[in-house]
């Protein structure tokens, strides 16, 4: 038994991390065209002499467009921008451009207040008009929108406005495509091979894991003072209570089924906030604010668990419900026993679930992995009362409660506080605070394994702790399992090779978020291209694959992918040592040489104007691979043969390795061709 708590708090361990992983959905890929804004124009005369021009702009879905006010910073969104013909002197601007009234709205990763549109808006300008029978107003309108997933690159819509025949006119109708334009388009068009097999392919995720990792943190609940003695009192209690040996196990075996079900109803509140803001489940691992509070209930449920203090509900509550039991009988009565048992165990039971509620929330599964994973610890606790019902004399071969059930809790405290660093660095990482760089963290973790290894050595010692015996050998073996996780992280202290640690991938901050200097540069420190042609002629004198990070610089789901994505060890090591990262900005407003400039139809038939270096990119994107939102990856080698199925905004962690491990295999089977 003793060997088997070992091996169980060693896999509670991971129970609220690994939880993160596990997302029900799937993030989308390539094949298809985004057009998510209706804008429409129109004017009316107030006057003789004045005119209000209106342009409306009709969004789907969650799509959102941003303000005129710009955002005082390096990288922001970018604002909605109206420009009129004004200099041809037929008339004249009267004051700004009018937008709708809405309250700017805090966003975490541009960390400023930003002003967007959302369902409709619609923007008006009054003009002073000379004559208005010979007036033509023409007015381009500069944009992006976005939505909770993707960026799409700025567009620009023109109007033409002829006021003495009321006509309006939409789009460059002023634009043709010449054999010039032709050809330069054509130049961008690479010849991407193997897109046959990636049109349906689609995965689909497992709720498996989390419903074990929750039946861990069941079993490790039992094993703790307040569950354990329970098993055989509650026991006994059905099995010679009743009038026959069949009742009893029935009563027991129910007793269980309402605590799996009391478990599972706990989660059910989470599913309500879930249906009425989907994103206050989805964003709770990004969401600073959250994981500072799951650092400070991490603290807390520590230093219960050092018998420093209890956290308990009311005593009256367990009182009331179990007199309720005592009175009604019955199955009733069986169900607020189940009850009771829930709430005196909460001293226990309570930080083991604060840390499944916390791994749950933080994954973009939300309030149903929520579920999964509390049905597997409703199932833990449950089994016992059922099995030993059916097999009494199984009682025999339990141990004694003693002080090992006090070692265990302790053990577990010093989990807690590892873990509740973790949450404190997701909020570093995302705030970019600088206060748990990862040589930081490493060294608090040290700190906390030689803790526990003191502790399992009878160096230390806590509140509830019994007089001191001679230590157990399961006690000796999991101190020197202490001792040796504490010698491995040493190494994570340095600036050299070993200092990977990949057996704990995920865990500490990256590399890169070091107190040693390893910028480069690029997005998240990773080297980088931001030109397609040198990034392919760098990939074939090293002989490594390409991925094509179509971005944005005020792309907000572009920066949510670096720094909650990219910024994962495994995946920064496969980027920054396996692939050309070639990353093309579609909003970037360079202008392109007037020779390199040119007219593009659309795949809707209107035409765009390539003028700037972002218009570049964004066409080759739409020309290659069929799609216009950001952020988008591709996988090819330097012979443009794709590598895997494209992707867009894919906030699992796991899923986004496991896509990149695909290209890096698709590779290896090419080369053998």
């Amino acid at each position: 038994m003793n060997k088997f708590i070992a091996l169980a708090v060693l896999l509670f361990a991971i129970l609220p991390l690994k939880a993160q992983v596990f997302d029900p959905s799937m993030a989308g890929g390539g094949g298809q065209f985004e057009n998510p804004v209706n804008w429409e124009a129109s004017f009316e005369k107030e006057n003789d002499s004045i005119y209000i021009i209106k342009i409306k702009a009709e969004l789907e879905g969650n799509w959102h467009l941003y303000s005129q006010k710009e955002v005082e910073m390096d990288i922001a969104p970018i604002p909605t921008q109206f420009t009129f013909n004004v200099e041809e002197e037929e008339y004249e601007l009267i004051g700004e451009t009018l937008e709708p009234e809405v309250e700017p709205v805090y966003d975490e990763v541009f960390e400023a207040n930003i002003t967007y549109f959302e369902e409709e808006a619609e923007f008006t300008q009054k003009i002073k008009v000379v004559n208005p029978e010979d007036t033509q107003v023409v007015v381009e309108v500069y944009y992006s929108v976005c939505d909770d997933k993707q960026c799409l690159p700025p567009e620009t819509e023109r109007f033409t406005l002829s006021l003495g025949s009321n006509k309006v006119t939409q789009g460059f109708t002023d634009l043709t495509i010449e054999d010039e334009d032709q050809s330069l388009a054509q130049q961008l068009d690479i010849k991407v091979q193997g897109w046959e097999g990636y049109e349906t392919e689609k995965e689909e995720s497992s709720y498996l894991s989390i419903f074990f990792l929750g039946f861990v943190g069941g079993l490790i609940a039992l094993l703790t003072p307040c569950v354990f003695p329970m098993i055989p009192l509650t026991v006994s209690f059905f099995t010679k209570g009743a009038q026959t040996r069949s009742k009893g196990v029935t009563n027991a075996i129910l007793y269980g089924f309402f605590i799996f079900l009391i478990y599972v109803l706990l989660s059910l509140p989470f599913h309500l906030l879930d249906s009425v803001n989907p994103e206050l489940l989805n964003n709770i691992s990004t969401n600073v604010t959250l994981n500072v509070i799951f650092f400070v209930i991490f603290i807390v449920f520590a230093f219960s668990f050092f018998g420093y203090y209890e956290i308990t509900l009311p005593s009256s509550w367990g009182n009331k419900l179990d007199d309720k039991a005592s009175s009604i009988g019955g199955i009733i009565g069986i169900f607020f026993m189940a009850v009771t048992l829930a709430i005196v165990s909460f001293s226990c039971t309570g930080p083991i679930l604060g840390s499944l509620l916390g791994g749950s929330l933080s994954s973009d599964g939300g309030a149903t992995l929520l579920s999964i994973g509390m049905g597997g610890f409703g199932l833990a606790l449950a089994l016992p009362f059922a099995l030993f019902a059916l097999f009494p004399n199984w009682l025999n071969s339990l141990p004694k409660s003693g002080g090992w059930l006090n070692s265990v809790k302790v053990v577990l405290g010093f989990i807690e506080l590892a873990l509740a660093f973790k949450f404190l660095s997701n909020a570093d990482l995302v705030d970019h605070w600088g206060i748990l760089k990862r040589e930081v963290f490493l060294g608090i973790w040290i700190i906390l394994g030689i803790g526990l290894t003191l502790y399992l050595f009878g160096v230390i010692r806590f509140p509830h702790d019994g007089p001191k015996q001679k230590i157990s050998k399961a006690r000796f073996g999991l101190g020197i399992l202490s001792l040796l996780f504490v010698l491995y992280l040493i190494p994570g202290l340095t600036n050299t090779s070993y200092s990977n640690l990949k057996l704990l991938s995920g865990f500490p901050p990256p590399m890169f978020y070091s107190l040693y200097d390893k910028d480069t540069g690029g997005p998240m420190g990773l080297e980088s291209y931001h030109d397609f042609e040198e990034g392919v002629k760098a990939a074939k004198e090293q002989g490594k694959p390409i991925i094509i990070d179509f971005t944005g610089w005020a792309c907000v789901n572009c920066r949510k992918m670096e720094e909650q994505v990219w910024t994962d060890p495994e995946v920064y090591d496969i980027l920054k040592n396996d692939y050309i990262l070639i990353s093309l900005y579609v909003d970037d407003k360079e202008e392109l040489p007037e020779d390199k400039q040119f007219n593009y139809e659309r795949p809707d038939g209107s035409i765009k104007k390539i003028k700037t270096v972002g218009d570049k990119w964004a066409t080759f994107q739409t020309l290659n691979f069929k799609n216009n939102s950001q952020p988008f990856y591709v996988l090819l080698d330097s012979n443009f043969n794709l590598l895997n199925k494209p992707t867009g905004y894919t906030p699992k962690v796991s899923e986004y390795i496991s896509w990149l491990e695909n290209g890096l295999q698709k590779t290896e089977e090419l080369a053998k061709k």
